[in-house]
């Protein structure tokens, strides 16, 4: 029985937090070698404290002293965007959980494959912007690249379930004729029933009080807008090497049933668990094996009944723009996520409508001439354009 060492990067936020539970849950499995944050120093250090990491990192060097301060030992100690990197690349790690919010993660999740490490994704955006590069690199090293989200999680094991034996590289196995559709289910967010005439009065409180899962305010307002959605259809895409096309969303709003993969035949292999993300972390870290854990059962008894429905294109633009990113490819999905991101916080800041999120994104995609298959510079500067240009669009009154 091996036990997986493991460094997570986006120890402080609700992934994070998940993964140290897992890791309390099964300690024979799982030991958390180092533990990366942004800028909460002083829950980096009580984390680090009762875990004892051999290392730490802190993005923001402002807050070292902070840090220090706070630390019952002393652990090697990282700084700043170059520190993410260099925890990432811990020579005693075996796998990086990736869970840092927005672009952040991308050179460090480059960095632990170049390295030989497999990865567990939490980001989305890791996928979304740079998909190709990392896949290939990931391929050429052979190691995996593990789905943390719920959704992708599921769709691995459904996929994984079909195969006799899994390979080093099996989330890279096409799939053949015999997968017919994959099938994200979608809570619907907390607007799923609210009628689009509603939309212009949303306020930034009910737009972040989600039906289901306790989430960080971007993945929130993404889960409001159905981005969340349209972004794991891209991530989709690359993980199972399948086209936009056999990627489907459905409305599920028990979140009870994470994913289903439909088969040639029409039998259809779908996931269920309660809404906790420790089930998904741990899939990834014990894989291929499953071990026994505290988390509880699902009780078939009081789950009463189990809702799907047709998601409404038109009232929520961002599955469609979603799509089309996904279709077109090179560097347009760097640029929906990038705008999106700008849009999310100008919402947050009171800046622009709920609406006007979308409309804002699909004005900066329309304004963008796709580069195809871009090398990683030309990745990072679609992101930092659409970024420029969405925030111009966001402070533009009349825009």
């Amino acid at each position: 029985m091996k036990r997986k060492r493991v460094v997570v990067l986006g120890a402080t936020g609700s992934i994070g937090e998940s993964a140290l539970k897992v890791a309390h849950d099964i300690p024979e499995r799982m030991e958390i070698v180092g533990l990366a944050a942004n800028s909460n120093a002083r829950k980096l250090a009580a984390q680090a404290n009762a875990i004892r990491p051999k290392a730490v990192c802190l993005v923001d060097e402002s807050k070292i002293s902070e840090l220090r301060g706070a630390l019952e030992y002393e652990p090697q100690i990282f700084l700043g965007e170059s520190g993410l990197i260099e925890i990432a690349c811990l020579d005693e790690a075996e796998m990086v959980l990736v869970a840092v919010v927005g672009t952040g993660g991308l050179r460090p999740a480059l960095a632990a494959i170049e390295t030989g490490k497999n990865l567990a994704v939490a980001s989305k955006e890791i996928l979304v912007m740079a998909g190709e590069i990392v896949m290939r690199e990931a391929e050429a090293k052979g190691v995996m690249v593990l789905p943390v989200d719920s959704e992708h999680n599921a769709i691995f094991q459904c996929l994984d379930s079909q195969r006799k034996r899994p390979t080093p590289n099996a989330q890279r196995l096409t799939p053949d004729a015999e997968v017919r559709r994959i099938i994200l289910t979608a809570s619907g967010g907390p607007f799923r029933e609210t009628t689009a005439s509603e939309f212009e009065s949303i306020t930034i409180e009910r737009a972040l009080r989600h039906p289901t899962w306790n989430m960080g305010p971007k993945i929130t307002i993404d889960s409001a807008t159905l981005f969340n959605k349209g972004l794991e259809m891209i991530e989709a895409h690359w993980l199972f090497g399948v086209e936009m096309k056999r990627v489907e969303v459905v409305i599920h709003p028990q979140s009870i049933v994470h994913s289903m993969v439909e088969f040639a035949d029409g039998s259809v292999l779908a996931q269920l668990s309660h809404s906790d993300m420790c089930f998904p972390i741990q899939y990834a870290v014990t894989w291929p094996e499953r071990v026994p854990n505290s988390l509880p059962p699902l009780d078939f008894g009081k789950l009463r009944q189990l809702e799907f429905a047709t998601p409404r294109y038109e009232d929520f633009p961002a599955l469609n723009l979603a799509r089309r990113a996904g279709n077109t490819g090179g560097t347009l999905p760097a640029v929906l996520n990038a705008a999106n991101e700008v849009a999310v916080s100008a919402f947050l800041d009171r800046k622009i409508s709920f609406p006007r999120i979308w409309q804002l994104v699909e004005q900066v995609m329309n304004r963008h001439t796709s580069v195809a298959h871009p090398d990683l510079d030309a990745i990072l500067r679609a992101d930092q354009w659409a970024r420029a240009e969405a925030v111009k669009l966001a402070t533009d009154k009349h825009g």
